[in-house]
């Protein structure tokens, strides 16, 4: 099971993968000559797993699964906290052929009910402090057979369905042999699935190949954020979303760099605190984290932090924050876009080339191109919906032929997002295409009104979305965060979007909240507070 892959500081990168491939096996297998370097630090405990730690303890759980039942390409849903464990579980589950399903852990008991229905999974993996999540569903399903506890307290097992094998993972894994058997997978293989958040709907199971993984680390994580050996690297979004799978695993895994995790809720101060206290060099974080960050009135200075580089997806970046980001900390961020159909990052940003308010140009490897409403391409400065085509595309939704039809058209992917490009090839988002307004027969961006409400001082936060007048016209409106001790009224942030747009652009109507509607990964749900508006007079 080889990978090749050429020198790519300054070109795109050439990846072979041989037919014969384990995902999990090349991650691991590269570290030997490491193996006593820490691979993985818990911000909260301070426990530390070290790559050899790492590859032992995944073989054995691999071992383990096999003794007790699990065939490859079998499915075991995985609700963990983001510690050690969840890459030795992950790891190993992926080294057995067994397809590991990473499940958000803040989602309701309703929502897992239905992915484990849906992805038939035979073992559940989970947290001791989020097995309360699966209360009245354990014994239920029929394919579920197994669960698995991470840090199980003797209770917690006694406690569950006899119906189903209850098992606490350190015993497990530790009953499994050390020698090394890797499942005979290849590179076309399901390797793991991600669900998709639902923020607009029912959950996707998002179906990720073996070689998915190390084509994001190789056209990504080296030449773009330029990650290596060195780094101490620290995502704020969890290992089970898309951008913190490869933040947090496989792009540190790729170079043998040190991952620091945190179990709980990326809070400012929680954040700040394994930021100074574990230095990393390496920030991954999403826009509503980083506007928190720099309202935060205990945030450290400079000195007290040992950033070389920070990223930032799930949204776009207002051009503000991150200008604000780099006055404060000498750091720039590498605004991109990615997607749970991607894996992770495919148009950003670069180093020195930064221009806030665009998503940056394409990752090397990766195509996209911009399709206007009538299926024609777009001209510079024209906008349409971004479509991409690269190697780490999700060959599927599980169960959903017509979603999998919409979305994955032939080689291109579509992304669902307006943007425009300029002339120099830097890509401007323009709202998701649900989002996108007509006034006046006239596209709308939302993010270009939030963007600019943004640069108010009294703004933290903010949301734009469509409301009807009374003569039933589209008009924007604004939901507005203010930050602590700070305020403004509606016309003065009417006025201060009129100074900087087209007249037409502007909100007519604003409403200040304690807080925007949000998904567990931090996104704005929009959707949200389209329903809540009627006609305003």
């Amino acid at each position: 099971m080889q990978l090749s892959h050429a020198d790519h500081s300054t070109s795109p990168p050439h990846i072979s993968i041989e037919r014969e491939y384990n995902a999990a096996y090349d991650l691991l297998a590269r570290h030997a000559s490491r193996a006593d370097k820490t691979a993985f630090i818990d911000a909260v405990t301070g426990e530390k797993l070290t790559f050899g730690e790492l590859a032992e303890r995944s073989q054995r759980f691999a071992n383990a699964l096999r003794l007790h039942g699990f065939a490859p390409e079998s499915r075991i849903m995985l609700c963990m906290l983001d510690t050690p464990d969840w890459p030795v579980a992950f790891l190993g589950c992926i080294l057995a052929g067994v397809v590991p399903v990473a499940a958000n852990t803040l989602l309701t008991t309703k929502d897992f009910d239905f992915m484990l229905r849906d992805s038939r999974a035979q073992g559940l993996l989970v947290s001791n402090a989020l097995i309360g999540a699966f209360d009245g569903l354990l014994g239920q399903i029929a394919t579920l057979r197994t669960v698995i506890v991470v840090g199980a307290e003797p209770e917690t097992l006694a406690n569950l369905p006899e119906a189903v094998s209850k098992l606490g993972f350190e015993p497990m894994w530790r009953e499994g042999e050390a020698a090394p058997h890797t499942a005979p997978t290849c590179a076309d293989d399901a390797c793991f699935w991600l669900y998709s958040s639902g923020s607009t709907g029912t959950p996707k199971g998002t179906v990720h190949l073996h070689s998915h993984m190390i084509h994001t680390a190789e056209l990504y994580a080296r030449p773009v954020i330029g990650i290596q050996e060195s780094d101490v690297v620290f995502s704020a979004a969890k290992l089970f979303f898309a951008y913190g799978l490869g933040n947090g695993l496989s792009f540190p895994l790729c170079v043998g760099a040190t991952t620091v995790l945190l179990p709980e809720r990326p809070a400012p101060a929680s954040v700040f605190k394994a930021l100074q206290q574990y230095q990393p060099t390496v920030f991954y974080g999403v826009p509503t984290l980083f506007a928190a960050l720099l309202a935060d009135p205990a945030r450290p200075p400079k000195r007290a932090l040992n950033l070389r580089i920070c990223t930032s997806a799930g949204e776009a970046l207002p051009a503000e924050i991150g200008r604000q980001w780099t006055a404060h900390y000498g750091c720039e961020i590498l605004d991109g876009i990615g997607s749970t159909e991607m894996l992770h990052i495919f148009l950003s940003n670069r180093a020195g080339r930064v221009r806030y308010g665009t998503t940056g140009q394409p990752v090397p490897g990766y195509k996209v191109r911009l399709i206007a409403d009538d299926g024609h391409e777009c001209s510079v400065g024209e906008i349409g919906e971004l479509q991409v085509s690269g190697p780490s595309a999700a060959i599927m939704y599980w169960n959903n032929r017509e979603k999998t039809k919409h979305t994955f058209a032939g080689e291109w992917t579509r992304s669902g997002d307006k943007y425009t490009v300029d002339a120099d090839g830097y890509y401007t988002y323009g709202g998701r295409s649900d989002d996108m307004l007509k006034v006046s027969g006239i596209y709308v961006s939302p993010f270009e009104v939030e963007a600019s409400l943004m640069t108010h001082p009294a703004v933290l936060e903010v949301a734009v979305v469509g409301a009807r007048d009374a003569d039933g016209l589209i008009k924007p409106k604004a939901y507005v965060v203010f930050k602590t001790g700070l305020a403004a009224s509606a016309e003065d942030l009417k006025l201060h979007v009129k100074s900087q747009l087209a007249p037409y652009k502007y909100p007519r109507w604003f409403e200040f909240v304690a807080a925007l509607p949000k998904t567990a990964t931090g996104k704005i749900q929009r959707f949200k507070l389209r329903t809540e508006n009627r006609a305003i007079e």
